[in-house]
């Protein structure tokens, strides 16, 4: 049996929209940084691969009183628990429609300096109008562009900011105090991108960081989105309603990224899966219940992916089924209350996976691409040089 990656999304109070009224959740700290640093260290004590952290431009939904409304922002979020933490990877969305790359490249190589090599990126587009308002697109006036230009967009940013990572290279800091010259422009690089939607020169103001290229996390379940995961996805999220479906899906990225001439098996797989958790299965029901009815009173809330509502057992069983299967090559729990089911993860899920054989007995320290099996890459620049 082969091991399963393992992430959990930290959304607020969870991606359930009425979990901050539980008794056990804490909606009077979800701005604080105590919160999530409490969070990211217990994941981090569970041996983890990664935390992913969403965000987005959307406003909140108007007529909808009951929401959590607004959010911290996840770059920053990440960067805060990150020198607090030892071994989880930390992967923030940061949406590149109406951001401009240079300042994402900017932002994700701090990460990766400040986690000591445990940075990742999950890059987003942004679809709705009510987001362009926000900055002023006035060229959006008619309607949003549609979905396979974002995406073109996307793929035009992400190389982008993989070229600035790349503008410095490894030894490009010299500090010679007998010279004063603190780098050596030689190995400083102009980028000259232009391209459909950014032309930028570069290089970069921020030196290439711990992994040189963190982790590219993308999700893959809108068509428009398969050309871009192929070629430049290190990490995909899929949402999937059953384990065959998951196999469906997976198989549509693994053909992306041989189509984009990549080793598809280069490319992780991980099946987004909602967890309520509870010590019997009627528990975990009697408490979804509630959080409908706090809602919206219809009795149930839309899910785009499979749900979990039982026991660390079911849950176990499920990605162990999914990875020996072959229907991910593992998964990405999105608790639907938050902090119990983080801690339900930790403390009885892990265990578990130790267990069978699906998660090692302790996490070993090291960078977030080496997690995934990936090689730190060569810099571009050197690379043409040679």
């Amino acid at each position: 049996m082969s091991t399963a990656y393992l992430g959990v999304e930290l959304d607020a109070a969870g991606r359930h929209p009425a979990a901050w009224r539980q008794s056990d959740a804490r909606p009077g700290e979800l701005f604080t940084a105590g919160y999530w640093t409490e969070l990211a260290q217990l994941a981090d004590r569970a041996g983890l691969d990664f935390l992913a952290i969403p965000d987005s431009f959307a406003p909140p939904a108007e007529g909808q009183a009951g929401l959590v409304r607004g959010r911290l922002d996840a770059v920053a979020i990440a960067a805060r628990v990150a020198p607090l933490t030892r071994t989880v990877g930390l992967v923030p969305t940061a949406t590149v429609t109406h951001t401009e790359p240079f300042h994402l490249s900017k932002a994700i190589a701090t990460l990766d300096f400040v986690s000591l090599g445990r940075a990742g990126w999950q890059p987003t587009v942004s679809h709705t109008l009510d987001e362009a308002d926000l900055f002023g697109r006035k060229d959006w006036s008619d309607g949003p562009p549609p979905a396979d230009t974002l995406w073109r967009e996307l793929a035009d940013a992400v190389e982008v900011v993989v070229r600035l990572w790349d503008s410095w290279e490894d030894d490009a800091v010299i500090r010679d105090r007998a010279t004063g010259r603190y780098v050596d422009r030689d190995k400083l690089h102009y980028i000259d991108f232009a391209g459909e939607f950014f032309s930028v020169k570069g290089p970069s103001i921020t030196p290439r960081s711990p992994q040189a290229h963190p982790p590219v996390v993308l999700r893959a379940d809108e068509p428009d989105a398969l050309a871009v995961v192929g070629r430049w996805a290190q990490v995909a999220r899929i949402a999937a309603p059953d384990l065959a479906a998951a196999s469906e899906a997976r198989a549509r990225v693994r053909d992306a990224v041989a189509a984009a001439g990549r080793d598809p098996d280069e490319v992780a797989v991980l099946l987004d899966v909602e967890t309520l958790l509870a010590d019997t299965a009627d528990q975990a029901q009697a408490t979804l219940a509630q959080l409908d009815g706090w809602h919206d009173g219809s009795g149930g809330t839309e899910h785009g992916t499979l749900r979990i509502l039982g026991t660390p057992v079911t849950l176990a069983d499920l990605i162990e089924e999914a990875v020996g299967a072959g229907a991910a090559d593992g998964v990405t729990l999105v608790p639907l209350a938050l902090p119990s089911g983080m801690h339900t993860v930790a403390e009885g899920l892990v265990p578990l996976l130790v267990q069978r054989g699906l998660r090692p007995s302790a996490p070993t320290p090291t960078t977030l691409r080496g997690r995934f099996g990936l090689e730190r890459p060569a810099n571009y620049f050197t690379e043409a040089r040679a």
